[in-house]
């Protein structure tokens, strides 16, 4: 049997905050077909991701990297969702658990 992988402390903090408020979720959704593009939650529409290495050079802060993201991100629109990025520090003070409360809450 395969246990799955811890996901980081930003994955991990959203996924307590969104259980906390009663939220349901998926993690690691392939959202658009024939890409192996995989989001970190999805609510509803929302598409969302946190970005690690933001600060120590990961794969998100190259030029290449940046692309992909963007590439992933207009996939995501186009299919009919709407895309969220966050870094670990966003998902941990408790802006992204807020900002995902508002979006439900308001309906925007």
């Amino acid at each position: 049997m395969l246990i799955p992988k811890a996901g980081s402390v930003g994955e991990e903090t959203l996924a307590l905050h969104l259980r906390a408020h009663g939220i349901p979720f998926e993690r690691e959704v392939y959202l658009v077909s024939g890409r192996k593009w995989r989001w970190d939650f999805v609510v509803k529409d929302l598409a969302i991701e946190i970005q690690g290495g933001t600060w120590t050079r990961g794969g998100h802060s190259r030029g290449v990297g940046q692309a992909r993201d963007c590439a992933k991100q207009n996939s995501a629109v186009k299919a009919g969702y709407r895309p969220l990025a966050y870094t670990t520090e966003m998902a941990t003070s408790g802006e992204a658990i807020n900002d995902i409360l508002e979006i439900l809450l308001n309906k925007l």
